[in-house]
């Protein structure tokens, strides 16, 4: 019955944030419900600029690496093709002058493509630990400190919209600092919302969203962040 009743407990406290009659109540004994990050606070390890130049840089390159598949959306942005175009010719110039950069070799795998342009892959799997679950592992390469290595796919839910049935024994649901919601679930009902939602916005045969990040065949190798495991305090 104790152990019953923890368990209980447990998931009442995972669950409260989310249930709106304990919003309600709680909304007037406490005017801040969120965190506060003081602009001092070193909570942003990596800069918004840092993270949009890596984010370029790897998209860049996936792209360059599907290049005779884009054929479809370039004739569409003729000056973006003029631009990859010249990219792909400085590329190739490269790799006669260097036959070892493999980065210039198209039809490489997303995670071929990741460890050719930052010299690590990493990849989710099951965690050797004891109730730890699936987790992200660096399966080739080096890792430097203060680096980029994920992406947190997923439906994004701003502060006002609904999302209680699709959190239920959902352990997937990531909460930003500014109360913003990402459902990384790949499976189930969040799945089905996900999958929706990416069809709903799509443009005849132009896709708006990723929807590869729900098979085990990601086209963007970064996004694994929804397995990502934090360390708790007491371990």
């Amino acid at each position: 019955a104790v152990a019953m009743l923890r368990a209980l407990r447990r998931r009442w406290d995972a669950y409260k944030y989310r249930f709106v009659p304990w919003l309600a109540f709680n909304l007037c004994r406490r005017r801040r419900t969120l965190r506060y990050v003081p602009e001092s606070s070193q909570d942003k390890i990596i800069s918004d600029e840092d993270v949009f130049q890596t984010l370029l840089k790897i998209f860049k390159a996936l792209f360059i690496n599907d290049f005779s598949r884009q054929a479809h959306i370039l004739a569409l942005l003729p000056e973006i093709k003029c631009k990859y175009l010249e990219l792909l010719t400085i590329e190739q110039e490269q790799s006669k002058v260097n036959p070892c950069n493999r980065q210039s070799q198209h039809g490489c795998s997303p995670a071929e493509v990741l460890f050719n342009t930052f010299g690590f892959t990493v990849s989710p799997d099951r965690s050797s630990l004891v109730s730890a679950g699936t987790g992200v592992f660096v399966t080739k390469g080096f890792v430097p400190k203060g680096t980029i290595v994920s992406m947190y796919p997923g439906t994004v839910y701003r502060k006002h919209e609904p999302i209680f049935f699709q959190s239920l024994g959902n352990p997937f649901i990531f909460r930003c600092i500014d109360g913003v919601l990402i459902d990384g679930k790949d499976k189930g009902l969040s799945r089905s919302v996900y999958r929706s939602c990416s069809r709903r916005d799509q443009l005849g045969p132009f896709q708006m969203s990723d929807e590869s990040w729900l098979t085990s065949a990601p086209q963007n190798p970064l996004a694994v962040g929804q397995y990502v495991n934090n360390c708790s305090h007491g371990k």
